[in-house]
């Protein structure tokens, strides 16, 4: 079922309850031309098949998690093996095929709720999550994450939409300029899974600190560019836990602008690299590599296994929260 959120400042979202996918995410360009920016079908059938999490909810666990096992409190967990020998996104039925409880608070705003039951693709305990989005009259789509649990378990959510901010199927967002507010980067071999070691983006094409479009180094033969045919890694952001601006994306083109708040730890950033050109979207057109990026604020992958990197563990009685907010804009000021 389709659900739609209006603000009062001209933005809108629509979304699924399968998966919780945001299916158009529509704001003006400079001249006010109003464009979907995110990717997305035509069709709601679309997004009961299998698709790169088009907008969807990722879960329980977002990003990879080697060998698809961890051990928690000295009890190993095997999950299901989704990417190769490893697992990602939450697994062959993560929470991007779940159908998602919806209540309308308002016309700006909706909880999603689903609880996840005790080994859901092998993870431990009864899992209850709410997801609140809300379009603002700043402009700003926010999100809102909660979840509980009644066993030890790990948990790391996010939202996967793919964002071109000059509309959905216009081609290449590789002219599109994009600052990272981070100095670090996560080491990763060639499956992307994480090597434990924490890297400088100083001299290496993942270095957004300054603005630079997304094109000027994606070919540079960087390993992390390499093994990933493009951008698909996980920035070390500050240690804070408040919401703070992280990413800026700006399209000189339609002069639309995208900025990213989180209280999250770690933002990935991925190129659409694996776009193939065989999916077709809501435009009629294909996507192909490039078409579109995604910037993730989470967890870092693999943390069940990596001690160094902060935790995904969420205990009973604790509450998991978290924020993410999209704000769009325009080089005019409005």
């Amino acid at each position: 079922m389709l659900y739609k959120l209006q603000g009062r400042s001209g933005l809108s979202v629509e979304f699924l309850d399968i998966g919780g996918c945001v299916k158009s995410i529509i704001t003006p360009d400079r001249s006010g031309h109003a464009a979907n920016v995110v990717m997305s079908f035509a069709t709601e059938a679309e997004y009961h098949r299998d698709h790169p999490y088009f907008g969807a909810l990722v879960g329980r666990f977002s990003g990879r998690i080697a060998k698809a096992k961890f051990a928690l409190d000295g009890v190993e967990y095997s999950l299901s093996a989704n990417n190769g020998r490893n697992h990602i996104a939450g697994g062959a039925q993560g929470f991007d095929k779940k159908i998602w409880s919806v209540e309308v608070l308002s016309e700006s705003s909706a909880k999603l709720t689903y609880s996840s039951p005790d080994g859901d693709e092998g993870y431990p305990g009864k899992l209850d999550v709410a997801v609140t989005y809300s379009v603002t009259n700043d402009n700003e789509f926010r999100i809102d994450y909660e979840a509980i649990t009644d066993k030890p378990t790990v948990l790391n959510l996010t939202n996967h939409s793919y964002f071109n901010l000059g509309g959905e199927g216009s081609g290449t967002v590789e002219g599109h300029v994009l600052t990272v507010n981070a100095d670090k980067v996560i080491e990763v071999d060639d499956e992307l899974i994480p090597t434990g070691r924490i890297l400088d983006v100083v001299e290496t094409p993942l270095d957004f600190r300054t603005p630079h479009t997304i094109g000027a180094r994606i070919r540079s033969g960087h390993p992390l560019t390499k093994f990933a045919k493009g951008y698909d890694c996980s920035f070390v952001l500050d240690g804070s836990k408040n919401l703070r601006v992280v990413a800026r994306t700006y399209d000189p083109v339609t002069g639309r602008i995208l900025d990213v708040q989180t209280t999250e730890p770690s933002l990935a950033f991925y190129s659409g690299n694996f776009l193939n050109g065989s999916l077709i979207g809501a435009s009629g057109r294909q996507y192909r590599q490039g078409d579109a990026f995604t910037l993730e604020p989470r967890h870092l992958p693999d943390s069940p296994n990596q001690p160094s990197f902060p935790t995904t563990t969420l205990r009973p009685g604790e509450r998991y929260e978290a924020t993410t907010i999209y704000r769009f804009s325009t080089d005019s000021g409005r």
